[in-house]
């Protein structure tokens, strides 16, 4: 039996002693070191706001021709002194200048959409058993939410909790990674494969899913006053190294995410008087973590 089994096992075990099942907490706290990988700071954006900061996981793989012109906007300062222009209840937290500042010679105005990819062997998937409304196949890549058609062999993100894309206008190469927004409600999953999906929020999800709401057309802020000011956004990796971001993600191929996954699956807890036996995608952020190296 390997290492992860025999954790899950005692703690199962431990529990059983006790007529409790484990929890998700349980699952975690018992979760052997090695079923963890560190995140990259260097695939991390960190914005800070008046009342704390903000910590951004990209996925590099899924658009990575966005994300190259968000880091060349990053390095020229496009968003220092932007704001959060709109939040709208139970949808979405999007920020972006509110001046006509040019976003400089090397960043690109438009960009090829990258709503999907091609599913091959460069993109993990591990699949969900349970059928979504959406796609025809549910689960997590790298460390994200995904989802794969296998009859049209494509890979895409999807828009659940505290996912992070870009906004655009009708065209669809109008999406050029000046505006982003982080998902704050009900998972909007119609938009899923019509706007490109940068990364997750891992940290400071509580600062944006609390913003007060725009009164405007769509949760805009019609005032001036209203908008929230970003002080800075800076890549994780260009921070002072007492200041960078340190954060482990739980492997979706090891056997504690797979124990995860199946107490999300049957709620085991004595307070569910019944057990749903399946899940949706989106109920099951991926673990992150802080560590302290």
């Amino acid at each position: 039996m390997g290492r992860g089994l025999r954790t899950c096992a005692a703690v199962a075990a431990a529990l059983t002693l006790t007529g409790a099942a484990p929890s998700m907490n349980d699952i975690l706290a018992h979760s052997p070191k090695g079923d963890w990988h560190a995140v990259n700071p260097a695939n991390t954006l960190v914005m800070s706001l008046p009342h704390g900061r903000v910590t951004i996981q990209l996925a590099p793989a899924f658009a990575p021709n966005t994300i190259s012109n968000i880091l060349r906007l990053v390095h020229a300062r496009y968003f220092d002194g932007s704001f959060v222009v709109r939040a709208q209840d139970n949808y979405v937290v999007q920020w972006a200048r509110s001046d006509k500042r040019s976003i400089g010679s090397g960043a690109m105005k438009t960009i090829p959409p990258e709503f999907d990819h091609a599913a091959t062997v460069e993109f993990p998937f591990h699949a969900l058993p349970d059928r979504d409304t959406y796609a025809p196949e549910t689960g997590f890549s790298f460390d994200f939410p995904s989802a794969r058609d296998l009859a049209s062999k494509r890979i895409w993100l999807l828009h659940c909790y505290g996912m992070v894309g870009v906004g655009r206008d009708v065209a669809a190469d109008s999406g050029n990674g000046t505006e982003l927004y982080a998902v704050i409600g009900q998972a909007p999953r119609h938009l899923d494969r019509n706007v490109t999906l940068v990364g997750r929020v891992i940290d400071g999800m509580e600062l944006l899913s609390v913003m007060p709401r725009g009164t405007g057309a769509l949760g805009f802020y019609e005032k001036p006053g209203q908008r929230i000011p970003i002080q800075w956004i800076r890549l994780g990796s260009e921070l002072p190294a007492a200041e960078r971001p340190r954060f482990e993600a739980l492997r979706p191929d090891s056997k504690t995410f797979a124990a995860v996954l199946t107490e999300r699956r049957t709620r085991p807890d004595p307070w569910f008087k019944h057990s749903p036996g399946r899940v949706n995608v989106c109920n099951i952020p991926p673990p992150v973590r802080p560590t302290s190296s």
